[in-house]
């Protein structure tokens, strides 16, 4: 029951990595790509109708990790407590860029919060990464617990390392060019003309980027954890995982050569599902391996709730599950095709309009009353 739940929080995780991975990409090149507002108005309108629904992937894992592993739970919050306060607020910040920008029909103030929604989700990346990067190499975690893990001490893997060193900081690196052009990819699928364009030849020399600094991380990973690959090789069936990155990784840099959009996302979704597989699934049975003393560890058996427990919480878990693939299932296919900046950013965008009042009888007509109507966001328009 153990090993199943294991492999259930390691699915949730994985499947946000994709799913808010390509929101984090699109941030990241979104000043990169789109040079002008409407151009920008198209990126944001892109992932408008998902934004908020990928983030919640990561909220959902957390608390099947509480219901299952709560000494993990528990202990990682309070290890990691300054570097998750870092992540709620990136992640508040990006939601407050997307929403705040078409505020103001003002340049100045759109260029501001478009490059806090880009320099946001540059840091998230990083920060996940890194997050990865820790749960690889291991924490100074003791019999009293992991309390308050500080960012960084003298950037080296030891005994007691902080947050950042030169390996973590090295799988960050790599998740900010791999999200980055996943996101690209993304928007190669979903938009079209200019922004479709700059996004192809980003995304050509961004996964370059990544498969390099891939090789990097692995060779790092090698002589950092070597159990690691040890215990990919005594469980044969995770070779499915790595094949299917690498599978992943040909195909993000061959389909969109050959006009091949959509399967070139989905290569690279493939390559972050099974890198993040591959990686949990070769540092089983461990949640959180300590670096001080090994049996000191958390694992998926020493952390778990009850068999009880979980059984009940299993059965609730497929009937919720099957709810959200079914819902995501629906939202996706009511937005494919290519974006329009007239489809606005999302659904939860505010309008820009004043509380309205009766029109007087020499007003101008309503459309010219709109702040956004002519330079402003779309999802003013689309909120009438």
């Amino acid at each position: 029951m153990e090993a199943a739940w294991f492999a259930i929080v390691s699915g949730m995780l994985a499947v946000y990595a994709v799913l808010d991975g390509f929101d984090l990409g699109v941030g990241i090149v979104h000043r990169l790509v789109a040079r002008t507002d409407e151009e920008r108005r198209t990126v944001l309108a892109a992932i408008g109708p998902v934004w908020d629904g990928n983030e919640v992937w990561l909220i959902a894992a957390g608390g099947v990790l509480f219901v299952a592993f709560p000494r993990v739970y528990a202990t990682a919050f309070s290890g990691f407590y300054m570097a998750l306060m870092v992540v709620l607020w990136l992640l508040i910040l990006r939601g407050v860029a997307i929403e705040f920008r078409s505020h103001q029909d003002n340049l100045l103030w759109r260029e501001f919060w478009d490059t806090v929604f880009s320099a946001a989700s540059a840091l998230l990346a990083v920060a996940f990464g890194t997050t990865l990067g820790n749960l690889v190499r291991g924490v100074p975690l003791g019999r009293e617990g992991l309390h308050g893990m500080p960012l960084f001490t003298n950037f080296r893997p030891g005994r007691e390392p902080g947050i950042l060193d030169w390996y973590t900081g090295l799988v960050g690196l790599f998740t900010l060019a791999t999200l980055a052009g996943h996101g690209a990819l993304y928007l190669v699928w979903r938009t079209d003309g200019p922004v479709r364009e700059r996004s192809l030849g980003f995304a050509r020399v961004t996964w370059k980027i990544a498969l390099v600094l891939w090789g990097g991380a692995t060779a790092a990973t090698a002589w950092v954890r070597p159990d690691l690959f040890s215990g990919l090789g005594s469980r044969p069936w995770t070779i499915a995982f790595v094949a299917l990155a690498m599978v992943g990784a040909w195909g993000a840099l061959r389909f969109p050569s050959r006009g091949r959009e959509l399967a070139a996302f989905l290569a690279s979704s493939a390559f972050l599902l099974g890198l993040v597989a591959t990686a949990l699934a070769g540092n089983y049975p461990f949640w959180l391996r300590s670096t001080l003393d090994l049996s000191d560890s958390l694992t998926a058996t020493n952390s778990a709730s009850a068999p009880q427990g979980l059984g009940v919480a299993l059965a609730w878990w497929a009937v919720g599950i099957t709810l959200v693939a079914g819902y995501f299932t629906h939202l996706f296919r009511s937005v494919r095709g290519k974006i329009r900046p007239d489809d606005g950013p999302g659904p939860t965008a505010l309008p820009a309009v004043s509380t309205p009042r009766e029109p007087a009888p020499h007003d101008p007509p309503v459309e010219a009353r709109i702040p956004g109507r002519r330079g402003g966001d779309a999802r003013t328009s689309r909120n009438r």
